[in-house]
């Protein structure tokens, strides 16, 4: 058997339980072709560092991309921690080989680039596409971040669980009246010299939804939050560069809203751009048969 260079037609289901549910699905073929059949031919990481104009402070970016046909699969990591040998090992793979690796971001870059492959981003499988337009680092990033504020379903006044800060984020959820709670593993202040809590969990209860980023498959938080927020029925909604095809399989299962940002990035490119948006009862249509 060869490996294929077309998206399969999507399985039976494109539904899982959780993340776990979801790789073993794909090892069973659940989701599209045999992944021992289907074999990474590019991988590259990208660093990116900015700061917005305007903005006091900055961050870096360090991505995982895996390419699959003509899907990308992407992880992203904290800057520094990806060794060099990791681009060359998943190189000629097969995914469920990567599926197994000993590093998470490339289970999670893989298991991405497999799905973006079987289950691309179109309204077949529940995608509704989102305009960005051309502009400056700082105008793209305002406008990914109402399109994805505007998927918490939150009435002003409610308090939003932030995980993952981008500050662009929080000027669009008080634009919308919404108060939140900024989350991150890596502490420190917003842009406004707001406290960063470091504990998701321990805020989630008090909190009327959660907003977190896809960063969250890459360093093994994103599961203890999809299952807190669904034991209190709390809507969760991502925003996904990471696992940007990973994360719509899982509406139902505790996510309930996902904004999908594929490679290419919004930060590497001033011309215009797409985002891909999910809501549930939207994202297995079309998947279904």
């Amino acid at each position: 058997m060869t490996p294929s260079t077309a998206p399969a037609t999507p399985a039976a289901t494109a539904r899982a339980a959780s993340y776990d549910d979801l790789v073993a699905g794909v090892l069973r073929g659940d989701f599209g072709p045999d992944p021992r059949t289907q074999r990474i031919a590019v991988a590259f990481s990208t660093r990116q560092s900015v700061r917005h104009e305007g903005r006091t402070g900055g961050y870096r970016n360090e991505v995982l991309s895996l390419r699959l046909a003509a899907a990308v699969g992407a992880c992203a990591v904290e800057p520094g921690t990806l060794p060099d040998a990791a681009v060359e090992d998943c190189v000629g793979a097969d995914v469920a080989r990567l599926l197994t690796h000993e590093l998470r971001p490339v289970r999670v870059a893989a298991l991405d680039a497999y799905l973006m492959h079987t289950h691309p981003h179109t309204p077949g499988n529940g995608a509704r596409p989102w305009s960005l337009p051309a502009g400056s680092s700082l105008r793209k990033s305002r406008a990914r971040a109402r399109a994805v504020a505007g998927l918490v379903d939150a009435a002003p006044g409610a308090r939003v669980l932030v995980v993952g800060v981008v500050n662009s984020l929080l000027e669009a959820l008080r634009e919308r009246g919404l108060g939140y709670v900024p989350c991150d593993l890596k502490g420190g202040t917003t842009e406004w010299g707001e406290p960063i809590r470091t504990d998701a969990l321990a805020e989630l209860a008090g909190c009327d939804a959660v907003l977190a980023s896809g960063m969250t498959l890459g360093n093994g938080t994103f599961e203890p939050l999809r299952a807190q927020a669904l034991r209190h029925g709390t809507p969760l909604v991502m925003f996904a560069q990471t696992g940007s095809a990973v994360l719509p399989r899982l509406i139902g299962a505790g996510v309930t809203a996902v904004c999908a940002e594929p490679y290419p990035f919004f930060w590497l490119d001033g011309g215009p751009g797409i985002l891909h948006r999910y809501r549930a009862g939207t994202a297995n249509q079309g998947a279904a048969r």
